[in-house]
């Protein structure tokens, strides 16, 4: 199946695509902020870059995107009719680049916190928000 896009067009859209302050990322920032909890972002010092580090509480969390992080069972991540091979290959690094960096971040004894693009949707995000607060 050819790609409704045009090649510019399609490179074009996904030159735009950010890797750190994605929207999701954003309001999970806000909603910590809100509470109290104060936090770095992006320590490049740590293994896979953290989106926010809370040193006080040895915490880390990670917000990923379904697609680009290959959320298994989630209606966001689909496989691309084109280039599949491609993609396939590059979605399956990121998450075993994420399984490289979350163990070794584990044996260093920081607490890790996945929160998914899904999970911060309208419908989800309120439950997902107590859900980060009692992990913390």
């Amino acid at each position: 199946m050819a790609d409704v896009h045009s090649k510019t067009q399609r490179s074009y859209n996904m030159s735009r695509i950010k890797g750190k302050d994605t929207r999701p990322e954003l309001l999970v920032r806000k909603f910590l902020h809100a509470q109290g909890y104060r936090y770095r972002l992006h320590d490049k010092k740590l293994p896979g870059k953290p989106d926010i580090v809370l040193p006080r509480y040895r915490t880390l969390i990670f917000v990923h995107g379904c697609f680009w992080h290959g959320h298994d069972g989630c209606r966001y991540y689909v496989v691309p009719k084109t280039r599949t091979d491609w993609w396939l290959n590059k979605i399956n690094t990121n998450k075993a680049n994420d399984t490289k960096a979350i163990n070794a971040l584990k044996k260093d004894g920081w607490k890790i916190i996945t929160l998914w693009e899904c999970d911060l949707k309208p419908s989800t995000i309120e439950r997902t928000m107590e859900r980060l607060l009692k992990d913390l």
